[in-house]
């Protein structure tokens, strides 16, 4: 009580400080409690003044007023009440001090432009006052100013202080208007207003009816007509203007003009709204119209029907009439434009509203519609947010249904395409990777893009299990992901504003439906062995099996492709099978194993066009699709040739082997052909050895750094693989590591050249040691007395030893030398272009973008004797 007793006394000061120009308030040190009161009231109020809020400008303002004045001492004392002022903090307090300040500043601006006033008679700026008088006693004097016009003053009780505020009643004129007095026109008239009031009324209605052509009740009317999309008696629809207008012969105040135009526009909003839904329930029966704006157009109907039953309201208040000013007519059921303009508020801004979605979504469908409108609820306006969320709701529902029905069934119930996910008619092995895909233009904003994947996947998860896997347990696996998030498999379960059930919903079902599908694709169709068969019979990983193979299909290989017969190559591939320890596979593993002739050019030898072949059934085709079997194919020729080259320097070595020729036939030879058999035949061992080394190395890079070790990574991916994407994405990085490793990439085609040409001319020394050896081993024969001890190889005669038969020894010996000479050449031609491409093939690897490919060059040229020889 006496911090409020403080602030009363504060209030009151500062109230007299402000005053201080009235002598009256001078004179007297407690102000009038009416004043008090007063003030308090409006103190106390909600007025807010349309200026920045700023307390120590406003108290700046007050002071530098007062110095302006020349009153200095009430500038000084108004500091200090004001420091006081805004020291008080805490209960008991006032908040608003700036308000407080300003409506002192105002009260005092107003009363000092009231006494001046009243002392300059010949004041006639802004709008005239009817009249002006002076205070005696109980009677007013009304003057008339030199406008012509008449003035009332405030009448001042004899205490100084001003009785005319809100609640003084007065008691009416004494006289009648025509007394008059005779000093300067005066008229000494008595406290009775209301016959005055009565009669500037009826002056008012009468002067009102004759600026006005049509009453305002009539307005009225036609302006409901007009939100209505009606043409009314006065106001219609102007199609040069777009928009509803009162005519210009009609003569109206101007500000009336103005408010019918205002509120006409909520008719020309009506009919935009009014307009796109009628042209698009026309279009339902043709079915250009999908189910999203179908429920957008139901949402706006809805809309429309509320709108229509505030008109409804509207119409029947605009049957009573208005009553004049001077009747108490507050609470009557009548309805003025002014009314209408605060009856409009609220439809207006929802009319609005519904007129840009209708233009913002005219060329919108589906789920790029309803992301369009989703936009528009991001408000700050409770009403406009709570009245977009009953929109959304309605014209969501079909997208969620969508939703609802692809992630537990599986199904994809979208004739119009507006669904986020589209569908496509392909062939079953291509269902995963092209029957299904997102449609990211019908992705509403309010689904993120990783959760739309998830979506995706779940539902392609569905199809596949029902379409590839011949599988129906999915059902179960959908069921129990609704009732572990508590949502319903029914109709209308989700809808908008339930973004986090949806999610939550999908993240269940993905889980586990996926861990079904890959229950199902492990266990009843078993991809792990099926990828290891793979691995053992195309990548070579099954050593017995390759080896006997080459040896038995080797003599078929190396006649012309176009002569091969592939029936012939099946069964030497089921010999292979049998005698190997391939025999104890799996036999549905062993039938999908089948051998495939690549088609052929002229010159090609069976080596060049045989393969393996796996077949994929569904579902594994969809891991292993035509692509995939293509890269397969690829890996397995280089493979192929690799182990080719193997088998030839195998074979060189067999025939090199130094303990076929006898020491016996060797101390027989002449000198000269002695050296030239140890000189051909040590270049021979050593161009051998080199070959030998390069290809040991790079085999066992091939087949330990890139066969073994990406199926090593694959096997831990496989493991960890949660659904079928990120199995197939394990699957084709096993293979693209492969590919990359081993040289096939794109990156690489120059050095997989290089290594091509290595490969040839490995090969092409295996044919000159054979006709190398064999022309020893012939010559051995010639010049051995002793026939038994010829070695088996020697049975086999090249096409220069034949013709040593018929010639002598000496003719033999000759030859044999020649032989060896030429023979040394071709080892020497052979090596020389070996060694260029050798020393081009290590200076090539540094820069291959593989990081493994930096210890193959390690392992090729550890002593760097071919970087030091380059």
């Amino acid at each position: 009580m006496e911090d409020d007793r403080r602030v009363g006394d504060l209030v009151r000061e500062l109230v007299h400080r402000l005053h201080n120009n009235s002598s009256s308030s001078l004179s007297n040190s407690n102000p009038n409690p009416t004043n008090v009161k007063y003030a308090t009231r409006i103190l106390s109020s909600r007025m807010t003044p349309s200026i920045t809020a700023d307390e120590a400008a406003m108290a700046y303002s007050i002071k530098n007023q007062l110095v302006k004045q020349g009153k200095l001492s009430d500038a000084l004392s108004f500091a200090d009440l004001y420091s006081k002022f805004a020291s008080k903090i805490g209960p008991g307090s006032v908040n608003n001090k700036w308000a407080v300040l300003y409506l002192l500043k105002v009260i005092s601006e107003d009363r000092r432009t009231n006494l001046k006033l009243q002392t300059d008679s010949s004041y006639s700026g802004g709008l005239p006052t009817l009249f002006e008088s002076e205070t005696n006693g109980n009677h007013t004097r009304v003057t008339k100013d030199s406008s012509g016009f008449s003035r009332l003053g405030r009448n001042l009780d004899h205490d100084g202080s001003d009785d005319a505020f809100p609640n003084d009643n007065v008691n009416g004129l004494r006289n009648s208007n025509s007394e008059k007095l005779k000093n300067g026109g005066v008229l000494l008239v008595s406290r009775d207003p209301e016959n005055m009031q009565d009669m500037a009324y009826r002056e008012f209605a009468v002067i009102v009816k004759e600026e006005n052509d049509v009453i305002e009740e009539v307005l009225v009317r036609d302006v409901l007509y007009a939100c209505q999309g009606i043409d009314g008696k006065y106001v219609k629809f102007d199609e040069s203007v777009d928009g509803y207008l009162l005519p210009d012969s009609i003569r109206v105040p101007k500000p009336t003009r103005i408010m019918i135009r205002k509120l006409c526009e909520l008719g020309w909003l009506f009919r935009k709204v009014k307009g796109y839904v009628t042209e698009s329930m026309n279009k339902f029966h043709d079915e250009d119209v999908g189910t999203v704006a179908q429920a957008f157009c139901a949402a706006l109907q809805d809309e429309l029907s509320e709108y229509y039953k505030l008109l409804a309201v509207l119409q029947s208040q605009s049957m009573n009439p208005i009553p004049l000013v001077s009747e108490n007519a507050s609470s009557g059921s009548y309805l003025s434009l002014r009314r209408l303009s605060v009856w409009f508020v609220e439809p207006m801004v929802k009319m609005r509203l519904m007129a840009l979605l209708v233009d913002g979504c005219k060329s919108l469908k589906g789920g790029a519609m309803a992301g369009a409108i989703h936009m528009h609820a991001q408000h700050g306006d409770p009403l406009l947010h709570d009245f977009m969320k009953r929109l959304l709701r309605r014209v969501c529902s079909p997208l969620f249904e969508m939703v609802r029905s692809w992630v537990l069934e599986g199904e994809l119930e979208d004739i119009f395409s507006e669904f986020f996910v589209l569908g496509q008619s392909v062939k079953a092995e291509s269902l995963w990777r092209e029957g299904y895909r997102l449609h990211s233009a019908m992705l509403p904003s309010f689904i993120s893009p990783s959760l739309a994947r998830r979506i995706l996947r779940t539902g392609k998860s569905i199809n596949f299990l029902r379409v590839c896997c011949g599988d129906r347990s999915w059902a179960d696996a959908a069921t129990e992901a609704a009732a572990a998030t508590g949502t319903t498999t029914r109709r209308g379960g989700l809808g908008y504003g339930e973004t986090d059930a949806l999610e939550s919903l999908v993240t269940e079902a993905a889980k586990r439906i996926d861990k079904h599908l890959m229950d199902v694709v492990y266990n009843r169709y078993r991809f792990k062995e099926h990828c290891l068969a793979i691995k053992r019979y195309l990548l070579l990983g099954q050593g017995d099996f390759v080896q006997y193979l080459m040896d038995i299909v080797g003599p078929e290989l190396s006649e012309p492709a176009n002569t091969i017969s592939s029936f012939k190559l099946a069964g030497l591939l089921e010999s292979a099978i049998r005698s190997s320890n391939a025999q104890y596979d799996d036999p549905d593993i062993l039938d999908r194993l089948r051998v495939k002739m690549m088609p052929h050019n002229t010159g090609d030898r069976g080596w060049d066009v045989f393969s393996l072949d796996y077949d994929a059934r569904i579902p594994l085709n969809t891991v292993f699709t035509e692509s995939v079997m293509a890269k397969y194919l690829r890996i397995f020729n280089f493979l192929w040739k690799l182990r080719r080259v193997e088998h030839a320097l195998i074979g060189a070595w067999k025939t090199m082997k130094p303990n076929l020729i006898t020491s016996h036939f060797f101390t027989k030879l002449p000198k000269a052909v002695k050296f030239r058999l140890i000189l051909t035949s040590r270049k021979c061992q050593v161009l051998w050895n080199e070959m030998s080394h390069f290809f040991t190395n790079l085999q066992y890079y091939i087949m330990f750094e890139v066969l073994e070790v990406s199926w090593a990574n694959f096997s831990d991916e496989m493991e960890a693989a949660k659904d079928l994407d990120d199995l197939l994405a394990a699957h084709d990085k096993y293979l693209h590591s492969i590919v990359e490793k081993s040289l096939l990439g794109e990156r690489s085609q120059a050095l997989y050249k290089t290594l091509f040409m290595l490969f040839d001319l490995i090969l092409r020394f295996r044919s000159h040691a054979d006709r190398l050896y064999e022309g020893i081993y012939e010559f051995q024969a010639r010049t051995m007395e002793d026939k038994t001890d010829l070695p088996k190889h020697s049975k086999s005669k090249s096409a220069d030893s034949d013709s040593w038969l018929s010639e002598g020894r000496k003719a033999i010996t000759q030859r044999a030398g020649e032989f060896l000479r030429n023979m040394g050449q071709d080892i020497d031609a052979v090596s020389n272009e070996y060694s260029s491409l050798f020393k081009g093939f290590i200076s090539e690897l540094p820069v291959q973008q593989h990081i493994d490919m930096k210890f193959l060059m390690f392992r090729l040229d550890f002593t760097e004797f071919y970087g030091s020889a380059s």
